[in-house]
C-alpha cells in the first residue's frame, strides 16, 4: 500500500532537527515506511496543491503534517478531491484513498500511525534492545541475524550520542518464540554494550540497578559541568540512591573539595587517567557514598594549553574496592563530546555495579 507524508512548513523557521521526525518515528514504531516525503514551504500554493493531487493520484494513503492554521484551507480542498468528508479526528478515508491531517501543536502522531496501520490489516508488537557504545558495523551485523530468523520484522534503530534504541517491531502474529530468539540474538551480539531490554533510559535503567543494590552514588563533573547529575536527578525518586553531585571544574576545586594531588595536576595535567583516578577516590574516600563517577577531559572547540587533543576524556568509576578509569577519544563538537561523555559515564557505573 504506497503512502506520502506531506509537510508544510514555514521555511523562514529553521531548526537543529527536522519537525517532522517524531512523527516519522511515531509510524516506524508500527511498522510503516513512507514511499515519499515532500517538504513544502506553506506559502507555495500552486506546490502545495500539486502536491496533494499527486498524493490522490498515486498514494493509497496520505498523511498532511501542517500548523493547525491551514486546517480549514486544506479540507476545503482536500474534501472535493477525494469526495468525502473530514471526520472530527480529521480523517478522510474512501475506497480509492485516505487522507489524513495531524498539526505540529497536536502530536498525536502516535495515535494515528495506529490507526492507520490497523486500518491495513497489521497489528505490531514491539520489544527494545538499549546499548551504549556498540559500534554500527556490529548493530548491522545483529540486524542481519534478526531479519534472517524473522524476514517481516522491522528493526528501527535510532542512536543520539552513543546511546542506541533498537526496536524490533514485529506482527502480533508472530509466535512468541520467534520473538525471544529474535531478542536473544541481539543481545548475544551486543552483550558488553547492553543496558536494557525495555524502553528505558539509561538514567531510569543505573537508578534502577542502584536502588536494587542499596548504593548510594557521588559525582565529581569537571568538563560534563554536572551533566550527569542533571540526568540522574530527572529521574523521580532518585534522592534514594543519589548522596551529591560535585562540578569541580577548577584544579583549586579538584584539590580542595576532592583531595586530588596538586603534583598530579601539575605533572600529568588536569586532564589525565591519574586525576580521573583521585577525583572518583576522593568521594569514595570521604565515606558518603558506594560508587562514584569523575569526568575530567577538553569538550572544546579549542584544546587547553597542552597538546592534548579536543574530544580526549577520561572516566573513572570508584568503588570500595578499587577505581577502574577508561580513557575516551570522542570526534564531535563541544555538545557531542560532554553529552557522549556523559552517555558513556552512566553506562561505565552500570557495568560497574552490575
Amino acid at each position: 500500500m504506497k503512502s506520502c507524508l506531506v509537510v508544510l512548513r514555514n521555511k523562514k523557521i529553521f531548526s537543529e532537527n527536522a519537525e517532522y521526525y517524531p512523527c516519522l518515528r511515531a509510524f516506524a514504531a508500527e511498522g510503516w515506511y513512507f514511499d515519499k516525503i515532500s517538504v513544502i514551504a506553506y506559502d507555495g500554493s500552486a506546490e502545495i496543491t500539486s502536491q496533494l493531487r499527486d498524493c490522490r493520484e498515486n498514494f493509497k494513503v496520505s498523511v498532511v503534517l501542517c500548523p493547525r492554521s491551514m486546517e480549514a484551507a486544506l479540507k476545503d480542498f482536500l474534501q472535493p478531491l477525494y469526495g468525502g468528508t473530514f471526520d472530527m479526528s480529521c480523517a478522510l478515508e474512501t475506497g480509492a484513498g485516505s487522507v489524513y491531517l495531524t498539526f505540529f501543536e497536536k502530536h498525536d502522531y502516535e495515535v494515528l500511525a495506529r490507526h492507520i496501520s490497523t486500518n491495513g490489516g497489521r497489528r505490531c508488537g514491539k520489544a527494545y534492545v538499549k546499548a551504549v557504545g556498540a559500534p554500527g558495523s556490529e548493530i548491522l551485523s545483529a540486524v542481519r541475524a534478526a531479519k534472517a530468523l524473522n524476514p517481516a520484522l522491522e528493526c528501527n534503530v535510532y542512536e543520539k550520542y552513543s546511546d542506541c534504541t533498537i526496536e524490533v517491531v514485529y506482527s502480533e502474529s508472530d509466535p512468541k518464540m520467534t520473538v525471544d530468539a529474535v531478542i536473544r540474538t541481539f543481545v548475544a551480539a551486543l552483550d558488553k554494550y547492553v543496558y536494557a531490554l525495555e524502553d528505558v533510559s539509561l538514567a531510569e535503567r543505573l537508578f534502577q540497578l542502584l536502588r536494587l543494590r542499596r548504593m548510594k552514588i557521588a559525582c565529581a563533573e569537571s568538563f560534563t559541568g554536572g551533566g550527569i547529575g542533571k540526568r540522574l536527578v530527572d529521574v523521580p525518586g532518585i534522592s534514594e540512591v543519589y548522596f551529591e553531585g560535585l562540578n569541580t571544574y577548577s584544579n583549586q576545586s579538584k584539590i580542595a573539595r576532592l583531595g586530588v594531588d596538586e603534583m598530579t595536576i601539575r605533572s600529568k595535567g588536569a586532564v589525565s587517567a591519574e586525576t580521573a583516578f583521585e577525583m572518583a577516590e576522593g568521594l569514595i574516600k570521604q565515606g558518603n557514598c558506594d560508587v562514584s563517577v569523575a569526568t575530567t577531559g577538553i569538550a572544546g572547540p579549542k584544546s587547553d594549553n597542552t597538546s592534548k587533543p579536543v574530544g580526549l576524556c577520561y572516566i573513572a568509576v570508584g568503588l570500595k574496592e578499587g577505581v577502574n578509569v577508561y580513557k575516551f577519544d570522542i570526534a564531535g563538537d563541544r555538545k557531542t563530546v560532554t553529552e557522549t561523555a556523559i552517555n558513556n559515564a552512566l553506562f561505565l557505573v552500570y557495568k560497574n555495579i552490575k
